[in-house]
């Protein structure tokens, strides 16, 4: 066992990584807000979940493009600047849409588009440094450390948000509630600006000046743009499905605050061990339990559709979703370094590439609960289209056990 804690530390990350890591943990502290409290603000005031949707739809279709732009920008910007930009932005939008006075259509995809912007800048450039400043034996690690800072902060986050927006009472008045939103989202810059200056400690190369848009790739990068699709269509069920549900069945952002916190508990436990003890031979394994656990909250949410299915459901998810996350992306990585020292390219050519796979995903995850809802009701959306999809995604797992078996092969051959 002291072996095994020995394998990977702290201190095998360099003095630039670790300033990406507690980087990422100061913004950690803001992402619960965006993913949960900003599609309960818009249910509150609209009671629409196809907003929710388009809202998300709005968000994915600006992350490509931003991803694209980002690929020219590095030419001729500092990625630091990059970087703290997509962190600022992430404000910006909620402030653009605290200040709509109705949430029209128009508003809530200008307002879903600047927070695409602002995603686009933050994961494009934070997918370039954690690939430019790790190893794939610390990824494990370090992802396992990213997933636990984001499950802790999933804990105390929603819970203090939660009980402050409700006043520490059940029914609350609409306007004062969205007073609290507004402070909340002050909150939120104060920790976007605290991020950006200690990210600024760090020394960071930009990538190779070089072409980053290519149409053709290696046969084994096919695999890994299915794997995206099949991981992009449930991105926006993943980030949305809990506040709809919640919203719907309880009405209380208290509640809502309450269950995420339970699960993300459990969650940090489960990430901190998986990054410890876990090895690069262990991903597959730890992809399709991840995977289980999706189809399986998705399960009980169609089967139940009621207040305890909802909890299950949002203990379930909160479970597979960092699981998934640090297995697939270790396993991206590794492809990346792979193919681009094979096909002699610039790496954020993968990493924007890999984009675009899974916005297809996402639109077309999206459009199904779109279209179900426009077709029969919303909630036959909310409780078929997750159902559908937590299906279509154990189709990732034969893909990922053939991707693995060829990137093995290639490793070989090149050895």
């Amino acid at each position: 066992m002291i072996e095994n804690l020995a394998r990977t530390s702290f201190k095998d990350f360099s003095r630039s990584t670790k300033i990406l890591i507690l980087t990422n943990l100061i913004y950690a502290f803001v992402m619960p807000v965006i993913d949960i409290f900003v599609a309960s603000y818009i249910m509150r005031n609209s009671n629409d979940p196809s907003k929710v949707m388009l809202y998300q739809l709005a968000i994915y279709t600006g992350i490509p493009i931003t991803f694209f732009i980002n690929g020219w920008l590095l030419n001729k910007i500092n990625i630091k600047k990059l970087f703290s930009l997509g962190m600022l932005l992430s404000g910006v939008s909620m402030v653009f849409m605290m200040s709509l006075k109705d949430l029209n259509y128009t508003g809530l995809i200008s307002a879903g588009l600047i927070m695409g912007m602002s995603f686009g800048l933050y994961w494009s450039n934070r997918d370039y440094l954690v690939l430019a400043t790790t190893t794939d034996k610390t990824r494990n690690f370090y992802y396992g450390l990213d997933t636990f800072f984001y499950t802790l902060t999933a804990v105390i986050v929603p819970v203090i948000i939660g009980w402050y927006l409700m006043n520490g009472n059940t029914i609350s008045s609409n306007e004062s509630i969205n007073s609290g939103y507004k402070v909340v989202t002050g909150i939120v810059f104060v920790f976007t600006i605290i991020a950006s200056i200690v990210f600024h400690f760090g020394h960071y190369e930009k990538p190779k000046n070089e072409k980053f848009f290519y149409t053709k790739f290696h046969p084994l990068w096919t695999k890994m743009l299915q794997m995206a699709l099949l991981k992009g269509l449930a991105q926006g069920f993943i980030v949305t499905a809990p506040a709809i549900l919640m919203m719907k069945f309880f009405q209380s952002e208290g509640a809502l605050g309450t269950a995420q916190s339970i699960g993300a508990v459990i969650a940090a436990v489960i990430m901190l061990l998986l990054g410890k003890f876990s090895k690069p031979k262990d991903r597959l394994v730890i992809f399709s339990i991840g995977l289980l656990f999706f189809f399986l909250a998705s399960f009980f949410n169609s089967v139940m559709f009621n207040p305890v299915g909802v909890i299950i459901f949002i203990f379930l998810l909160l479970i597979a979703r960092p699981i998934l996350d640090i297995a697939y992306f270790p396993i991206q990585l590794k492809v990346i370094d792979l193919l681009s020292e094979l096909e002699n390219r610039n790496e954020f050519s993968y990493i924007l590439n890999h984009e675009f796979g899974l916005y297809i995903g996402r639109f077309i995850g999206a459009g199904t609960f779109l279209g179900i809802a426009y077709f029969g009701n919303t909630d036959d959306a909310l409780r078929y289209a997750l159902l559908i999809i937590g299906i279509l995604q154990l189709l990732s797992i034969p893909i990922a056990k053939q991707l693995l078996k060829q990137q093995f092969k290639l490793e070989n051959q090149d050895a």
